[in-house]
């Protein structure tokens, strides 16, 4: 039996109990340099993707550094195919800087120019399509504050680190909430140091997820739908797979579990299935197709939304992406 055609919303909530879905929802998103310098700018480009491809989820994507601007981080845009900006100036130098950390009223500054892109996002989807807005875990945002420094300050100065992360934490939190209220439907929660690259596990369970779950227990319920991003290789999966979360999305093409594996390890919805960086960069349309299909096989096509296991490459052909958005039809 046909399930009858649906909306966004309708697909989007059946796939994430795990229901029947006319077909599989998917998602790309991007970064949009030099539009993110502005709330005006990032809003425009994020409707117009939108408008262009149909996508069954939103995901605003401010600066990838949005968040130390206001601690004093400085950063610049150079031609780079993932669009990210350059740190050019870390906010903090000295150990002693992080329980020095200002309380932000996240209202003004670089976090109040995200609030009014989610605003101004939200106005023109009115309602269409789930929108996320991006937050980063409070270990993430402290590596770009300060770069590596912080894994000698963990170690060696972790009281004061401590500190920091809890005020990064408690901002953030306070950001995330005032998000939804702005207009977001959920948050897309990216962590980029549950890495056993990074640090062991017991490192990640002290520094790490303490203060990522002080923001998604603030935001929980309020979110509709709350994504974890789990960034990089070697992930500690079954670690964030245990947070309060609706999504999961990693680079599942290049590092485990397969989306496979992972149904047997999430309840959720499993995001992802396509490499952004070779397949969908590189092609053919055949390809993608093919990448897409195969994941749909692994998951069975429920409780899955297809997407990249990160940001999709900024001249990514349009070719490409409207093969990736046709394969799931």
């Amino acid at each position: 039996m046909t399930t009858p055609q649906m909306t966004h919303w309708e697909r989007m909530r059946a796939a994430l109990r795990g229901e029947a879905v006319d077909r599989v929802p998917i998602s790309l998103w991007r970064h949009w340099p030099p539009y993110d310098e502005t709330a005006e700018g990032l809003a425009a480009v994020t409707l117009l993707w939108q408008q262009t491809y149909d996508f069954d989820l939103v995901k605003l994507t401010p600066t990838g550094t949005y968040g130390i601007e206001d601690w004093g981080g400085r950063t610049v845009y150079h031609s780079a195919d993932h669009g990210m900006r350059t740190i050019v100036r870390y906010g903090v130098t000295d150990t002693n800087d992080w329980p020095r950390l200002e309380r932000l009223d996240v209202h003004k500054g670089f976090l109040g120019e995200q609030l009014a892109a989610v605003r101004l996002v939200a106005d023109g989807l009115q309602g269409s399509v789930p929108l996320l807005q991006t937050i980063f875990s409070p270990l993430t945002t402290a590596r770009k504050l300060a770069g590596d420094r912080i894994f000698t300050d963990l170690r060696l100065h972790p009281e004061e680190f401590k500190a920091g992360l809890q005020i990064i934490a408690e901002t953030h939190a306070r950001f995330a909430v005032e998000s939804v209220r702005a207009g977001a439907d959920g948050i897309f929660f990216a962590t980029q140091g549950d890495s056993y690259r990074l640090l062991s596990e017991a490192e990640y369970r002290e520094f790490g997820e303490p203060y990522d779950r002080i923001i998604l227990d603030a935001v929980r319920p309020e979110a509709e739908i709350i994504m974890i991003h789990a960034h990089g290789l070697d992930i500690m999966f079954d670690l964030v797979a245990a947070y309060p979360a609706d999504a999961i999305n990693w680079h599942d093409r290049i590092t485990p579990p397969s989306l496979r594996e992972a149904r047997q390890r999430f309840a959720g919805m499993l995001v992802g299935g396509i490499d952004e960086w070779h397949t969908l960069l590189h092609g053919p349309a055949e390809a993608i197709r093919a990448e897409i299909q195969d994941a749909i096989a692994q998951t069975d096509g429920r409780r899955f939304m297809v997407g990249p296991g990160c940001v999709v490459p900024i001249n990514t052909s349009p070719l490409h992406l409207r093969a990736a958005r046709q394969s799931v039809e």
